[in-house]
């Protein structure tokens, strides 16, 4: 018999014991489905932030309910589908890559921080912020997952273009990633700012999403 505690169970809850702790991935989802409905007007920013900061306190399912019980969000798997429309949730297991991300006025702010940041602290930068968005925001840690690529790629082509000097053809290779070092964080910046799904011009990527 199910417990009337939990009326229609969410893909955050328990799915067997309500006393079981929630994990990181639980909290994430709840999260992302709260920035959603900002993206969409259904939450302004103060309820955002509010309801972001009770859900990563949460302990158990029962705190999470109540932060998304007016959203309309259905339980994952059910056939059914609020009146507002497809499940957030499911929109955003879906998304790739490439795929906008909602996001904020201050989620923006700290992303173009992260791609100008390395005119100061190359690599560091970035690092210290994808590291530490990692339960924040989704698009800060895509920006500084960007970001934090871009400045590897630059350090690993840069020293291997310097150790393959005597071919010249390496001696374009540097000035061209020089170039690009000094000019794109700063568009990134203002894209970030602009709430853009930012993507550097790289070949190769050694953080990729999951």
């Amino acid at each position: 018999m199910q417990d009337p505690q939990y009326p229609a169970r969410r893909p955050w809850e328990p799915q067997a014991q309500p006393q079981i702790r929630l994990t990181d991935a639980q909290r994430d989802s709840v999260i992302q489905v709260l920035q959603e409905a900002f993206s969409q007007g259904q939450l302004d920013e103060e309820e955002l932030d509010e309801r972001t900061g009770k859900a990563m306190q949460a302990k158990f399912g029962a705190d999470l309910a109540p932060l998304t019980e007016d959203l309309g969000v259905a339980p994952q798997g059910s056939s059914a589908r609020s009146a507002a429309g497809p499940s957030p949730r499911t929109e955003r297991k879906e998304a790739g890559p490439k795929d906008p991300l909602p996001s904020s006025s201050a989620e923006r702010v700290v992303a173009a921080i992260g791609h100008g940041g390395n005119y100061f602290f190359p690599i560091v930068a970035p690092l210290v912020l994808f590291l530490a968005s990692d339960r924040i925001s989704p698009y800060v840690r895509r920006q500084a997952m960007e970001s934090l690529n871009f400045q590897l790629f630059c350090l690993v082509g840069g020293i291997a273009s310097v150790l393959l000097a005597w071919l010249i053809l390496p001696i374009f290779v540097v000035i061209a990633i020089a170039l690009g070092w000094a000019v794109l964080p700063a568009i990134a910046s203002v894209a970030s700012l602009m709430g853009s799904n930012w993507r550097y011009p790289t070949p190769y990527r050694f953080l990729k999403d999951d």
